[in-house]
């Protein structure tokens, strides 16, 4: 590959040089393909836009053959990653195995270029660490913090001591020390940047988990997702044991001694898919409730968009009640009413386009029944909830944050700005 810069601009030339002209970023991916994992598929595209040569390394998808592919102008690198089997040493495999393969595509993308910044995904936090060396040939390092390591392990496996916890502290305590900057995706997320990485607030940013508007609209919807039922519900995401699927499935066997008008659909994949397709058929409702596997997004968004509910079952805890659901707001910004466990950031994020459940899967039984009696309500916390991601939370909002950490980044001029919605 070339290391020629962009040309400067030409003698009379008075347009301002876009922010990424002839600058170069690396992003690293450990848990998801691209463009699968939406929030970093769309910040390599709002990079690209301003102008950097974005670079990424990535898993490779399960239908994907080659180790390098291009699309929308990005360049992508995939590796094979193991999977884990949902145990603690499943997932140091499969840690392990990503981070030898990463490493070495590393190594062999810089022997012929710079980049000027590296952005890492975090978790694992340790994709930083790995590639820290870089700041000696002077990259900037930015970790890109989606989820807190220490509580997920705590969600996942009910434990805050033991050598593995402590080392899970360890590396994120050393990826925020290494860091030059840190962009969160709420605010609760910053503070825990600001309070335990100890950065300072000058160089930690907040962009959200925003939907793009453009993705949802009123074209999309398909009535006959409902498979001839009045009402249609729909959860979707990343299945596992932190994410409550168990919950909205008990929920609805709940909702199912009640009412027969509806139909469910579960849309993703993950280690807790088998469990939770046993669960559904242990509480027969083999008939009204659809696993669909993953679906790319052009499948996905016609579910969203056709929904009279969509479901935020997350149970709170640590972890979920500092984070920022990404569901919520897709839910909101197809104007869909939600029903969610009562959390802190959820309650940011949707206000009064979300009905909060209180105690376990009753309670969000009767959330979910409430408004599929109470047409009129629907429609309004739909409008109100399309308003709240048009006004203060899409993803439009989001990328002048990420640019803003970027500009700090590179010519350290920007300020933090509220992110409040």
């Amino acid at each position: 590959m070339s290391l020629v810069r962009a040309a400067p601009k030409q003698l009379g030339d008075d347009r301002p040089a876009s922010l990424g002209a002839g600058r170069r970023v690396l992003m690293l991916v450990q848990n998801a393909p691209l463009p699968r994992d939406r929030r970093v598929w769309s910040e390599c595209l709002a990079l690209r836009d301003q102008g950097f040569e974005v670079v990424a390394i990535c898993p490779r998808g399960p239908s994907e053959h080659s180790a390098v592919k291009r699309l929308a102008d990005i360049e992508v690198h995939t590796f094979v990653a193991h999977t884990s089997d949902g145990s603690t040493r499943g997932f140091l495999r499969e840690y392990a195995g990503s981070l030898w393969r990463i490493a070495a595509i590393t190594r062999r993308l810089t022997r012929d270029r710079r980049f000027d910044v590296v952005h890492a995904a975090s978790p694992p936090d340790f994709l930083l660490l790995a590639v820290a060396h870089l700041r000696l040939h002077g990259s900037k390092l930015l970790i890109d913090h989606h989820d807190l390591s220490p509580e997920l392990f705590e969600s996942r496996f009910g434990s805050r001591r033991g050598p593995i916890f402590w080392a899970v502290q360890l590396v994120e305590r050393l990826s925020f020390a290494v860091a030059d900057a840190v962009i969160s995706t709420n605010d609760s997320y910053r503070q825990i940047a600001v309070s335990r990485g100890r950065k300072r607030a000058d160089r930690v940013f907040v962009v959200r988990n925003a939907p793009d508007l453009e993705r949802f609209s009123v074209r999309h919807r398909d009535p006959s997702l409902r498979r001839g039922k009045r009402h249609l519900i729909v959860w979707h995401g990343t299945m596992a044991p932190q994410d409550g699927v168990d919950q909205a499935l008990r929920a609805l066997g709940v909702l199912r001694e009640r009412r027969q008008d509806w139909h469910a659909v579960m849309i993703g994949d993950g280690d807790a898919e088998p469990a939770m397709r046993r669960l559904r058929d242990e509480l027969g409702l083999e008939e009204m409730v659809e696993f669909t596997g993953w679906l790319d997004d052009g499948q996905l968004v016609p579910y969203i968009c056709s929904a009279d509910v969509g479901l935020s079952p997350d149970p709170k805890n640590s972890l979920n009640d500092v984070s920022t659901m990404i569901k919520v707001l897709e839910y909101m910004a197809a104007a869909v009413p939600v029903v969610s466990n009562d959390l802190a950031e959820s309650r940011v994020s949707a206000g009064d386009a979300a009905i909060y459940a209180y105690d376990g899967h009753q309670s969000f039984a009767d959330c979910i029944e409430t408004l599929l009696d109470d047409p009129a309500r629907r429609e309004a916390m739909g409008r109100a909830g399309r308003r709240r991601v048009e006004v203060a939370l899409s993803w439009q909002r989001s990328v002048e944050q990420l640019i803003a950490a970027y500009r700090q980044l590179l010519n350290g001029c920007a300020k933090v700005q509220s992110s409040q919605p």
